[in-house]
């Protein structure tokens, strides 16, 4: 045997191993799809899954963008925008499809869809088994923000996003023009979509960083292409509105000291994600694992933004291992994409390369089947602790009357019942000038006369707070009577 011989792979066709690294790309979304399928109930956590997807319905019934706040009792009227309006309307579509299961459903092929993504990029330079692994765990380590919200559906596109601007940089061509359409589709869905920009940025600092000034046509191509995403993230409902909006919330506003997804990092709390930092950081300071200081600067902003906000953990976890994941390769060959395909396939790669298909096929049948056996079966619901469902019924039933104040996690299930809320998960555009603020006020210490104040001033007829609402003890002192309670809500009515 000569030497050519030697380093030609005894399975060489080019297709062959591309479905080999599908087939591991695939096997990696479906365990995340059966983990996730496991724990359904948990993506109906949050408040907030409530209001969207019944503005996902009204804006489907109305077919016009809301531009005043129709929601609540104490900002109607405000000015206020559905910014995220195609997430919603998703939400919506699969709730009409199946109930709280189609949006389940939906949000779960959402996060496996960004899983696959992530493998198949990361296999273009890693092992395909140790790319699918570092995909899954990059989910496990993202999962808090896995709800039933429309930021899910921007998953596989800011995957995509990110994994071809920084090829592009990587191999000093000009951003492929379509991926303008993934701006817009983002803007649509939701309000991170100027993310996009930032990170167009640092390839195009990344591009900078390989070539300097030696290339001035490429680097004008790059900085038009950067020109080019907020201006065709206007073709939006709301067009330059939009964007506003975000910004506002970018810079921060009273509301987002209070919002728990808006808090800090809190290892405390977040003892993975820490485990996680530490351990890359040990990685990075005791290997010699070179990036250049474009993807250095990269990392430290989405670690920055990260610890700042614990919503934004994905930019973090998902994103960097697609930038560095190039530079891996190259300096540690054994992890290589290259070191795989110089390997003999086993028989099981061979055997997934050759009945593709028919695996492909399978594995669609079986989960088509599956989705349907398993919304026949089991019903998810969201959590009582948002749902109020008895507290409502009970309101129904008594015909509870006049204007409600609310604990701030049953404001998105008020708004889906058709209740005007007293507060809300819309703190980014309304209940602001000093509102959330006083609100949160009248639940500390010495809050009572506040809160007396603020009942008088909305002319509250009833109050549904959480079991846990620190204002409980205010409204017996101020005579209000407990009408109703169960382990998460609490029903008060003003004393005769």
């Amino acid at each position: 045997m000569n030497r050519a011989d030697a380093i030609v792979p005894a399975f060489s066709p080019l297709a062959d191993t591309q479905r080999a690294r599908l087939i591991f790309c695939l096997i990696g979304a479906c365990v995340m799809a059966t983990v996730l399928a496991a724990f359904g109930s948990l993506t109906l956590q949050d408040p907030d899954s409530w209001w969207h997807v019944k503005v996902g319905l009204d804006l489907l019934a109305n077919r016009t963008p809301p531009t005043v706040d129709t929601y609540s009792h104490t900002f109607a009227g405000q000015p206020w925008i559905a910014k995220e309006w195609l997430g919603q309307v998703l939400l919506a579509l699969a709730y009409g499809a199946g109930g709280w299961n189609g949006v389940v459903t939906l949000i779960i092929g959402t996060i496996c869809l960004a899983v696959f993504l992530s493998g198949w990029f990361l296999s273009a330079h890693l092992k395909p088994i140790l790319a699918a692994a570092l995909a899954f765990v990059a989910a496990f380590l993202i999962s808090p923000i896995f709800t039933a919200r429309p930021h899910v559906f921007t998953l596989p596109i800011i995957v995509v996003w990110t994994a071809m601007l920084f090829r592009a940089a990587q191999e000093e061509k000009a951003p492929p023009l379509w991926l303008l359409g993934l701006v817009v589709l983002w803007a649509n869905l939701h309000a991170t979509f100027t993310l996009s920009f930032v990170i167009a940025a640092f390839a195009g600092l990344d591009l900078l960083a390989r070539t300097g000034l030696s290339k001035p046509a490429l680097l004008a191509k790059w900085v038009a292409f950067g020109l080019l995403c907020p201006l065709v993230s206007l073709l939006h409902p709301y067009g330059v509105k939009a964007i506003l909006a975000t910004l506002t919330v970018a810079y921060g506003n009273e509301a987002v000291p209070l919002i728990q997804e808006w808090l800090p990092f809190n290892a405390q709390e977040q003892h993975f994600q820490e485990a996680a930092i530490l351990v890359g950081l040990f990685g990075l300071l005791t290997s010699r694992l070179r990036i250049g200081w474009a993807k250095a600067l990269f990392i430290v902003f989405t670690l920055h933004v990260y610890l700042s906000h614990q919503r934004f953990v994905y930019l973090f976890f998902l994103l960097v291992p697609l930038v560095i994941a190039v530079e891996v390769a190259r300096q540690y060959p054994s992890l290589s994409t290259n070191a795989w395909l110089a390997e003999k396939r086993d028989g099981l790669e061979r055997f997934f390369a050759r009945q593709f298909h028919m695996i492909c096929g399978a594995a669609a049948v079986l989960l088509v089947g599956a989705v349907l056996a398993l919304n026949s079966a089991y019903q998810v619901a969201p959590s009582p602790k948002t749902s109020a469902s008895g507290a409502l019924a009970f309101a129904q039933d008594h015909h509870l009357s006049g204007n409600v104040l609310n604990s701030y996690n049953f404001g998105g299930t008020l708004i889906f019942h058709g209740i005007k809320t007293y507060i809300d998960g819309r703190t980014d555009q309304l209940f602001l000038d000093g509102f959330t603020k006083a609100d949160d006020e009248t639940g500390r210490s010495g809050g009572r006369p506040l809160l007396e104040a603020r009942l008088k001033k909305y002319a509250i007829g009833w109050a549904l707070l959480s079991a846990d609402d620190s204002r409980i003890p205010f409204f017996e002192e101020l005579g209000w009577k407990r009408a109703y309670a169960d382990d998460y809500a609490v029903i008060y009515l003003p004393g005769a």
